[in-house]
């Protein structure tokens, strides 16, 4: 049972009619966008448009991008907004509640369909965003006010239209504009008459039948063709999985693959859906005893590191990894982001069919470009593969480069920039001992680890006094649900000018602390800023995603680590959402404190029509 509200004053403490009465749109209708439209909503603004260009809500869940078998690295109770519960998987009991892409969409949908159904302006593409002055000759004397102009147009009728708001929110994520190597664009298997589908793997939920007639499956009688995929990461894996299970041959081309954590059986929440992670892994502030411990002493960082060491033995020995198997070349578990959740073995898991001779791995390889046979790929070593359909798992691209022109990108400060000339030097700042670096550990590589000035990974530094365009998504966390949830209630105190939320005094001020951010970013995850695009990477909070919530409560001065417990068992006090669902009760009886406190002042006339 939910506990029940806490009282608060009656009398809410809203913000100015206008603020209110302004327009906001939301771009982008997944997970981020809809708990954002959700929160402003509750929270007064009556004006609050969503756009996206998909056919139904969910984002990277939608309908059309969910196929069988699509297994997510969350598990039930993680993924998920307080205000909407969401049942258990059916397996949920020997799967540890994985959840999978079905189980996504189902709850997206019902997300939209309790809290914004009518709210959202489907098949609707974002040709532009860019801030416009409008003049009010009307008014006495003539003001004029900067807008934002949002070019669409309507996906099935084509028709392209302007539309003006007064705010935007920007949830378009990182996972829809697909990254391709030009070698190996569908366009280029068309030059070399390749004959079959080139497909990437975010087009799966609409292309897999198509792979699937142009891939024969095998009989008594005829050899199968081949799905070659080309990738080692999650979407990879799950495309492997889904043409293995289906009968088809498979062949996997990657130079490293994702990382991964498993177990014999599903983890007790206490070390799954708790601090236990994040405590041994360091963030930019120490804000714990047992924190500083780990993290700036000798002896703590041998602790860290041997914990960091059995979780990945671990993991290998519970898949049954043999020890001269490709996997076993992965990216780094304590320095980088490319990690994926297994849970227990199962018969259908990637690892499983992989042992088990259904999947083929080419690696360490690389694909170049087509052969000129029309049914192979060129490996960079010149060998040859053969290939009936491929299914490039090259990851994606920022969305902003799209929608932005490169000025407005600049005046925003949202695009890519080098670290400051005679900056921050990383190999000076944050000597924690867990930080030293063993020989053969990644770098950071200075020339690709370039990235945009965005404060808090939710508002662009140089445009931190306006409040008027703020990011949901582009914090890459492994908790989507419980991060986004608090991003989209500090955004609503951001737009309604709450008195007690803390922001930097100027543009300036901002662009230094998201700028020694980044500097401390590319000292935790080397080289990780080059991977990832920034629309889904405005900061990293990987496994500190509770340390990271915790700053952005503060920010609000509202409690942080809500999930309690003594010196002893806080590392391992289970987070839950319920601990966040009353926030905008909390920020309410904020602002009624601060508002009556103005009003008690010698001489205050109070603010907001208090007097």
């Amino acid at each position: 049972m939910s506990p029940a509200p806490p009282t608060y004053p009656s009398t809410p403490m809203a913000a100015s009619a206008n603020e209110l009465e302004q327009t906001i749109c939301i771009i982008g209708s997944g997970a981020a966008g809809l708990i954002t439209a959700h929160t402003l909503i509750r929270d007064g603004f009556k004006n609050v448009d969503v756009i996206s260009r998909d056919r139904s809500a969910g984002g990277v869940w939608a309908a059309e991008r969910v196929y069988p078998g699509l297994v997510i690295n969350n598990v039930h109770g993680e993924f998920r907004f307080s205000p909407l519960p969401m049942p258990p998987p059916r397996d949920w009991r020997t799967t540890g509640g994985r959840l999978t892409g079905e189980d996504m969409q189902y709850y997206m949908e019902s997300f939209e369909e309790h809290f914004l159904k009518g709210r959202i302006r489907y098949n609707t593409e974002v040709l532009k965003i860019k801030r416009i002055s409008e003049r009010n000759a009307k008014a006495s004397p003539p003001t004029t006010s900067s807008r934002w102009a949002v070019s669409v147009q309507d996906k099935i009728s084509g028709v392209s239209s302007q539309l003006k708001y007064d705010k935007v929110v920007l949830c378009s994520g990182g996972c829809h504009v697909p990254h391709i190597p030009p070698a190996l664009t569908p366009e280029t298997a068309e030059m070399q008459q390749f004959r079959g589908p080139v497909v990437h793997s975010s087009e799966l939920g609409s292309r897999a039948d198509a792979i699937l007639d142009a891939v024969k499956p095998s009989t008594e009688d005829r050899d199968c063709g081949t799905v070659l995929i080309v990738g080692g990461g999650k979407s990879a894996q799950d495309a492997a999985v889904f043409f293995a299970t289906r009968n088809r041959k498979v062949s996997v081309v990657f130079d490293t693959a994702d990382a991964f954590l498993a177990a014999p059986m599903p983890l007790p929440a206490f070390i799954r859906k708790s601090r236990f992670l994040a405590v041994i892994s360091p963030h930019v502030e120490l804000k714990t005893s047992l924190e500083r411990f780990l993290h700036t002493t000798t002896a703590g960082s041998y602790l860290v590191h041997g914990l960091w060491n059995f979780l990945t033995w671990s993991s290998f020995v519970s898949l049954s990894i043999p020890a001269d198997s490709p996997l076993h070349n992965t990216h780094s578990l304590f320095w980088g982001l490319r990690t994926n959740d297994e849970g227990v073995s199962r018969s259908d898991g990637f690892h499983t069919l992989v042992n088990s001779g259904k999947i083929e791995l080419i690696a360490p390889a690389r694909a170049n470009t087509f052969g000129t046979d029309g049914r192979s790929i060129i490996l960079t070593d010149g060998r040859l593969v053969e290939a009936d359909a491929v299914i490039l798992a090259t990851g994606f691209s920022s969305s902003w480069n799209k929608i932005f022109d490169p000025e407005t990108m600049e005046q925003l400060g949202m695009n890519r920039h080098p670290p400051p000339a005679g900056g921050l030097n990383d190999a000076d700042m944050w000597k924690y001992a867990s930080l030293e670096r063993p020989q053969g550990a990644p770098k950071s590589d200075s020339q690709s680890d370039w990235a945009a000035s965005i404060y808090r990974g939710i508002v662009p530094a140089a445009n931190i006094l306006n409040r008027d365009f703020a990011i949901n998504g582009a914090l890459f966390t492994t908790n989507n649900g419980y991060t986004f949830e608090v991003i989209a209630h500090w955004i609503s105190s951001y737009f309604r000018n709450d008195p007690f939320l803390h922001l930097p005094s100027s543009p300036e001020e901002a662009t230094q602390l998201a700028d020694q951010h980044t500097a401390w970013l590319r000292r935790r995850y080397p080289g990780m800023l080059g991977w990832i695009n920034e629309s889904i990477a405005g900061d990293l909070a990987f496994w500190n995603w509770p340390q990271a919530v915790d700053t952005l409560l503060e920010d609000m001065e509202l409690k942080s680590m809500r999930s309690g417990g003594n010196w002893l068992t806080w590392p391992f006090k289970v987070i839950d959402l319920q601990e966040i669902q009353f926030l905008k009760e909390e920020r309410d009886a904020k602002r009624i404190e601060y508002f009556r406190n103005m009003a008690t002042l010698p001489n205050s006339k109070g603010q907001n029509g208090l007097q």
